[in-house]
């Protein structure tokens, strides 16, 4: 375990759950932070403006980080949120790119609503939590790769069970059970095209996908966290937000 994957645990449980933002945004972040998520400027004073009333607004802070891995400088972390008990409720996906001594550079992320009805009856948030680390961290990172490539990006369907195991736990909340759930997702109009994957990052046997895919109109930013066992995805996590317009930003965009 890391600096870079303790700073990122820290910057959350301290800063944000613990309602200590300012103390956290200065000891966990490097020369620069530069901000991908919705409404957040850059920098320590971009974090504050946003997080200092966050923490006023919201006095009860449930926050569970349910796993967190890293690869090199890069952390992923997938947290649930309960505020003001349970008044609303909240999946987020965060990724982080750090300096050699572990400090914060840059985050990006998509919050989602909570959903507890999934299509496929699996919890959204909940399933493997731990990385396992006897796994080809490699052999997964290839695996995926080519399932972005080849089913999500070029459209084969055809090639799912080259990548999917058929009784696939599927946790997107709008996703039903198994391949065969998710090919008719991947066929349908609510997937849309996958148009740019702009990040792939693992551990063992998790590998995160962040990237841009248009449905219905809409340009989602998305996370994607898969799980790999015997060389087939196994468990599949999303969690996806729309990409509002450009005044909304509040900096550079989700990537």
């Amino acid at each position: 375990m890391g600096n870079g994957l303790d700073n990122v645990r820290r910057i959350y449980l301290e800063g944000i759950a613990g309602g200590n933002a300012r103390e956290a945004v200065m000891k966990y972040t490097g020369h620069r932070y530069t901000q991908h998520s919705t409404g957040v400027g850059d920098g320590a004073e971009g974090f504050l403006t946003f997080f200092e009333p966050f923490v006023e607004r919201n006095p009860k802070r449930d926050i569970e980080i349910v796993r967190i891995l890293e690869d090199g400088r890069w952390v992923f972390c997938n947290a649930y949120q309960s505020l003001n008990e349970g008044a609303a409720q909240w999946v987020t996906m965060d990724m982080f790119y750090t300096d050699a001594n572990g400090l914060i550079l840059e985050h990006w992320d998509t919050i989602a609503p909570y959903v507890a009805a999934t299509a496929s009856g699996e919890d959204m948030v909940r399933g493997a939590t731990e990385v396992d680390s006897a796994a080809d961290t490699q052999a997964s990172k290839d695996l995926v790769l080519e399932y972005t490539k080849q089913v999500l990006q070029e459209g084969n369907h055809g090639k799912l069970g080259d990548f999917v195991a058929p009784d696939l736990i599927q946790r997107a909340p709008n996703i039903a059970a198994g391949r065969v759930g998710l090919e008719a997702w991947l066929t349908s109009d609510d997937a849309g095209s996958y148009e740019m994957m702009f990040q792939l990052i693992g551990q063992g046997d998790l590998v995160v996908t962040y990237g841009k895919r248009h449905a219905r109109g809409k340009d989602i930013a998305v996370f994607d966290l898969y799980r790999v066992a015997d060389a087939l995805i196994v468990e599949h996590w999303m969690n996806e937000e729309e990409i509002g317009p450009r005044e909304t930003w509040g900096n550079s965009g989700k990537f």
